[in-house]
């Protein structure tokens, strides 16, 4: 009977949990800015193909900034984990296909352990017009 009782509370405790934003990270919003300064964002898309990445950049706790030939860029806000994204993560990709998408999961790996994230959306950021 404590079993049920503890199970049930958890069940209802975990999706309020999980709608709790995380806070903004001050330097990695800050660092993030700069990326994009001068720049506008499109359509969100559900997918990219990594294969046309030049550069993968991690912003910290904040975002993946993939950049494109070309100079495009596209920026992802994980859904849960980016909170443990650090500059010297090592990313491990877990995809169904052989796009890149939302919902999508990653490991992000360092000498303290191995935390995981699901990728959000890619906003797209291309140079503003004159």
């Amino acid at each position: 009977m404590r079993l049920l009782i503890l199970l049930s509370v958890l069940l209802v405790a975990a999706p309020m949990a999980a709608g709790a934003a995380p806070k903004p990270y001050a330097k990695g919003e800050a660092k993030l800015a700069e990326a994009l300064e001068g720049r506008t964002a499109g359509p969100p898309l559900d997918c990219i193909d990594p294969k046309n990445t030049e550069t993968v950049e991690i912003i910290d706790r904040t975002a993946i900034l993939y950049r494109m030939p070309g100079g495009g860029l596209y920026v992802n806000r994980p859904s849960a984990g980016a909170a443990d994204l650090e500059w010297d993560s090592i990313l491990t990709t877990r995809t169904v296909g052989a796009r890149l998408c939302n919902h999508d999961t990653m490991t992000a790996s360092r000498f303290g352990g191995t935390s995981f994230m699901m990728l959000g959306p890619f906003i797209p950021y291309g140079k503003a017009a004159k």
